[in-house]
């Protein structure tokens, strides 16, 4: 199992910051790093800047909403990303949510399976340099992007809901989960997204899982912590459902927390259970302030010395 590290979640950073972390984590030996797309950074933007000042470590949007951005702009940019970082760029696109798409784009939400099925039919030929025609309910395309010196990058899906997983194993190269625990993981979503992958005859989907971690003497301070920076995740229905799915009360309930030794067993729980990429999102943790360098220190360890296999 791949390990990576999540930035720039909680927002807020400069884009200078957020580059010299995304250079540390290359430094500390990690295999990649993860930027969301929320309501700061721009997140392909970014790691195709990062992709100029870096020169190993993989670059990935740990997701990029589709709604707001067409397929063909969505593809333009991320081939210009992947040229940018010579090869290194992943590409993770989700549908967002409800709340955000019509409560604050405007724009309709009615039917996510159908959009993002139509996106992608667009989005995988134009990255893989094929000639798109294409005439659907949403989208009517006829399209292809030439970008000199940019490799194809691959393709993730924000899927949680077991339509979204058959549909990310069919079309996409794999999934970028977030709030889903170990048993969700092995018993639901990677049988369900491996299954209709090899029926579809596609390679091995990767299964890029974030959590919250943290490495801390006081597991019980660090659930409070993260009970209250990952409240908003309990309350939205796509979050909220796995968390079900899992038996999980709240984000706390599925965070990654305790000693070396737990968080270690817990990482290699995920890697036997099929996780193929780890996105680790360090948090602080009151009362222990050296939480979140402590927890990146000891995650880059465990890469470093391949700790976490398969």
């Amino acid at each position: 199992m791949r390990i990576g590290i999540g930035i720039g979640i909680t927002g807020g950073e400069s884009l200078g910051d957020v580059i010299r972390h995304i250079q540390r984590a290359e430094e500390n030996g990690f295999d990649s790093v993860w930027l969301p797309n929320i309501f700061g950074l721009d997140a392909i933007t970014t790691v195709a800047l990062a992709g100029r000042e870096t020169s190993r470590i993989e670059l990935g949007t740990f997701v990029v909403p589709t709604y707001p951005r067409h397929p063909v702009a969505m593809a333009q940019q991320a081939l210009t990303a992947s040229a940018a970082a010579g090869g290194r760029f992943c590409l993770g696109i989700g549908l967002s949510h409800r709340v955000v798409i019509e409560g604050m784009f405007g724009l309709d939400y009615s039917k996510p399976l159908r959009h993002m099925r139509e996106y992608l039919s667009v989005l995988v030929p134009l990255v893989e340099g094929r000639a798109v025609q294409f005439r659907g309910e949403e989208f009517r395309v006829q399209a292809q992007l030439t970008v000199a010196g940019a490799p194809r990058p691959q393709v993730v899906v924000a899927a949680l809901g077991p339509q979204m997983l058959k549909l990310a194993g069919r079309l996409a190269d794999g999934t970028a989960t977030w709030m889903g625990g170990l048993a969700y993981l092995r018993d639901t979503a990677i049988p369900s997204i491996r299954a209709a992958a090899e029926a579809a005859g596609r390679p091995a989907p990767r299964v890029v899982s974030g959590f919250p971690v943290a490495v801390t003497a006081d597991k019980e301070r660090a659930r409070e912590s993260a009970a209250k920076i990952f409240a908003v995740y309990g309350t939205l229905p796509s979050y909220r459902a796995v968390l079900d799915v899992e038996g999980a009360a709240g984000p706390a309930d599925v965070a990654i927390l305790g000693s070396e030794a737990e968080v270690t067993a817990q990482l290699r729980a995920l890697a036997a259970a099929g996780v193929t990429d780890f996105n680790a999102s360090p948090f602080p943790v009151e009362g222990d302030p050296g939480a979140v360098g402590r927890t990146i220190e000891f995650l880059a360890g465990l890469r470093r010395n391949g700790e976490v296999e398969a």
